[in-house]
């Protein structure tokens, strides 16, 4: 019996990037996995890429779990209270929760302030990124409070530590990677009393799908791409992550965590959980410590 081989998931938004990853490391620890995206076959949303929501769903299943595609579309809150009317009558109850929708890679303009920035693309971005996790809170919540351990998931940008003092980006993409660290916190609040928890993760420098094709390279050839930019040398597999919210799901002391933000370094540390590789990075320690310090690119001893 693995791990989670008794319990219901959803997570929101794993067409691809950290979404896939947590879904497929949920699906290898043997749970039943609603993943919902837009992207579906035949299908494409505006990011206009080839990886579907039916590929996350076939990934978990094989990784052996249940995967079971859902499209929609998170800001559309029938969609979303239909499906949690499914999964009630499914299984009467939710266990975890990953809100992972973003869909703000082609909405933020880097390190432009809030008067250059377009304004549309900002505001659709605080929809996308801020909306869609407080409509899934809202309908699938409520499946999750039926019995204690429970956990809501918000993935994000950065610890609310490594985000506090530093500008991330725009005042847009800053104001809506810690609106989601805040947004565990307070979750956390109402959902203690049931016995339930909620945290914020943040994966480090991940090898997204759409990391690898603006570096020009493959997950198998990942490396050619530090002769482009050596701090690439920290980076990590959106599995790895997905590893650690797994390893957190199953652990019976999982309400420790309940209101704090950590990443896939501190959890794959604490959990003596590795990368695809055998690596274990922590990368905001490492941005800290080696990048932002002005030093050469080191991985040992952050790998």
């Amino acid at each position: 019996m693995t791990a989670l081989s008794d319990r219901v998931a959803v997570v929101a938004g794993a067409t691809r990037g950290a979404g896939r990853g947590i879904a497929v490391e949920l699906g290898a620890a043997g749970a039943t996995v609603y993943v919902t995206g837009r992207s579906t076959a035949g299908r494409r949303s505006d990011y206009n890429r080839p990886e579907t929501i039916e590929e996350t769903a076939s990934l978990v299943t094989a990784a052996g779990g249940c995967g079971i595609p859902v499209v929609l579309d998170h800001l559309d809150r029938a969609a979303v209270a239909a499906l949690a009317a499914r999964i009630d009558a499914a299984h009467g109850r939710l266990d975890l929760l990953v809100n992972d929708v973003w869909g703000g890679e082609l909405l933020t303009e880097w390190n432009v302030p809030v008067w250059g920035h377009d304004l549309d693309k900002g505001l659709r971005l605080l929809h996308n990124a801020v909306d869609t996790h407080l409509i899934a809170a809202h309908h699938l919540l409520p499946l999750m409070i039926r019995r204690p351990g429970g956990v809501l998931v918000e993935v994000t940008d950065g610890t609310a530590g490594y985000n506090a003092g530093r500008y991330r980006l725009s005042p847009f993409y800053d104001l809506a990677k810690m609106s989601v660290i805040r947004m565990a916190w307070a979750h956390a609040r109402d959902l203690e009393r049931y016995g339930c928890c909620s945290v914020a993760v943040t994966p480090g420098w991940m090898r997204s799908e759409m990391m690898l094709d603006h570096y020009g390279v493959t997950e198998a050839g990942w490396r050619d791409a530090i002769a482009r930019e050596p701090h690439f040398c920290i980076s990590e597999t959106p599995r790895f992550l997905g590893r650690g919210i797994a390893a957190l799901a199953a652990d019976p002391r999982r309400m420790r965590w309940n209101g704090t933000s950590t990443s896939s370094g501190e959890l794959a540390r604490v959990y003596g959980v590795d990368d695809l590789d055998g690596s274990r990075p922590d990368c905001f320690r490492y941005l800290v410590e080696v990048q932002e310090a002005g030093l050469p690119a080191d991985p040992a001893g952050y790998r």
